[in-house]
């Protein structure tokens, strides 16, 4: 990685934030790109007097493209194995900052969870330095490590770790490894990492607390529906707590994005972080990284965090968004990352000259077909349907492109591996009802999305979509709890749709607020 003037100088900037001494140590050894990483490494340190880096052996277990980050004269928590150029240039620059004392920005009642972990915790994350959403589980584990000695975690650029890869047959970024067993692969974050660790019995944390600070309202939800509606509520100079994974929602995720009215193009990246930053200009408690549990109605409705805590609130928006629908077909969740994926940008690269399908006919699945044709050697193009759902320009690119076959009518059946790899994927014509295979060696499911509405199902009305039920107004089943953007039941998933239905639901709730609550019975609920 080129690390030009205007990248160090802004780095260098960061680097003021430092609060403690920190020691980068490399670990001794011949590799080919060994130098290459030590002269990357020396222009880093370069920029302030408070790092330092040291050649010596960190462990045997590591390679001498493998260095560690730590305080000075302290035990290593977070490691990086390959030059962390790329997009985890990012994730290299704030383990360094988070080492040195730098605030992790997670909310207390996160941090207090993490730091109660105790037993040890091996971590290794295997990367592609292409890979948009790596950076953000490798940042999600290292302010983990950053926080507890108990925890390491490794990062490792599958690139330069070949043989490695194909022993524990990773065939998707990013996939994660706990004290050498595979954990996940793919997106994920705080909440979720700390659930899978409650699941193996490695952490236990029950504590609940209740926050007397009684909420005008709780949003819950950090897309475009939710922060609409935080900001609209906090213009009113309401007491609003909005409660999110992560900020941006599958925004976060989308690439290029030409349809936002005034706004002629951006990226999902870009217009995730102008939310946020909109969002923190108004009084709005934002506790990120945190999963709701359940809500509880009542006069008073209660919100319960994965934290621990206990929110209590006259007024709950939920605005949870819809996540990736799976086929739920044998083999499919059995050969996650090793053959089977769910974004063509971040794992195409790994089926380079390779047969893949995509399975999907819409809009996304045309797209991940078009976009993939350009890197493997052919894709089969699966739609359940009799005719692709797509726009007639993609549809028009399909039928130029080479290398894409189109299957139509055509049921996915069954994906089938061998060796802990996938071979093919079992289709059935839907005209006369026989099986055929595909021989391949990834399946990527484009297939649209699910509500997540799950966590309140017993509360208010859901249609057989999983969509809450909601009236013009955003008004769910439940007085005093509202619904907005993809996880209703609006016809539209858009950006541009879920912002007008939060800030319509924000005014609603306002409204209702105003009008129609009851504070001498809130006080006595006190």
């Amino acid at each position: 990685m080129k690390l030009k003037g205007d990248l160090l100088k802004t780095v260098s900037s960061y680097f003021d934030l430092l609060e403690d001494n920190v020691e980068i140590i490399l670990q001794i050894g011949s590799h080919p790109k060994r130098d290459d990483l030590l002269d990357f490494l020396n222009k880093i340190i370069s920029l302030s007097a408070k790092l330092s880096i040291t050649e010596a052996e960190i462990d045997s277990k590591y390679s001498p493209i493998t260095f560690s980050i730590s305080k000075k004269d302290r035990d290593a928590s977070i490691f990086f194995s390959g030059i962390p150029g790329g997009h985890e240039f990012n994730s290299f620059i704030l383990a360094i900052l988070h080492v040195g004392g730098h605030s992790t920005k997670l909310d207390e009642s996160v941090i207090s969870q993490i730091k109660s972990i105790d037993k040890q915790l091996d971590f290794q994350v295997f990367v592609s330095l292409d890979c948009q959403i790596c950076p953000e589980v490798v940042q999600a584990i290292n302010k983990i490590a950053s926080l507890n000695s108990n925890i390491k975690c490794e990062t490792l650029d599958g690139g330069l770790f070949q043989d490695l890869v194909k022993e524990k047959g990773i065939q998707a970024v990013p996939s994660i490894f706990l004290n050498g067993e595979f954990l996940s692969s793919g997106k994920t974050n705080i909440p979720k990492i700390i659930d899978s660790l409650k699941q193996k019995n490695l952490f236990m944390f029950e504590k609940r607390v209740l926050d007397k600070d009684l909420k005008d309202c709780v949003i819950i939800g950090g897309g475009p529906a939710g922060i609409s509606s935080a900001v609209y509520l906090a213009r009113k100079g309401l007491n609003v707590t909005l409660v999110a994974e992560t900020i941006g929602g599958q925004v976060k995720e989308t690439l290029g994005i030409e349809n936002l009215i005034s706004v002629i193009e951006t990226t999902g990246e870009k217009l995730t972080s102008d939310l946020h930053g909109h969002l923190l200009d108004y009084d709005v408690q934002v506790k990120e990284q945190i999963i709701v549990d359940k809500i509880s109605d009542g006069t008073l409705k209660k919100v319960y965090l994965s934290s621990g805590e206990i929110l209590q609130t006259k007024t709950i928006i939920i605005a949870t968004g819809a996540r990736w629908r799976e086929l739920n077909i044998p083999g499919e969740k059995e050969n996650l990352g090793k053959g089977v994926a769910y974004c063509p940008h971040c794992d195409g690269p790994f089926f380079k000259n390779k047969e893949v399908a995509v399975v999907g006919g819409g809009n996304s699945g045309v797209e991940a077909a078009l976009d993939l044709s350009g890197i493997v050697r052919k894709v089969s193009l699966i739609e359940f349907m009799p005719n692709l759902k797509a726009d007639k320009i993609l549809i028009d690119k399909v039928k130029q492109s080479k290398n894409i076959e189109v299957f139509t009518n055509t049921a996915s059946k069954e994906i089938i591996s061998n060796k802990g790899k996938v071979e093919g994927i079992v289709c059935e014509n839907r005209v006369d009802k026989n099986n055929f295979t595909i021989k391949l060696k990834g399946v990527f499911v484009q297939i649209g999305l699910v509500p997540n509405s799950k966590f309140v199902a017993n509360i208010v009305n859901l249609n057989e979509f999983g969509e809450i039920v909601i009236d013009e107004n955003g008004n769910t089943s439940k007085k005093g709890i509202y619904a907005c953007g993809d996880v209703t039941t609006i016809p539209y998933k858009q950006i541009v749709i879920s912002m007008g239905e939060g800030a319509k639901t924000a005014l609603s709730v306002a409204d209702y607020l105003i009008k129609d609550f009851d504070s001498m019975r809130v006080k006595e609920a006190v």
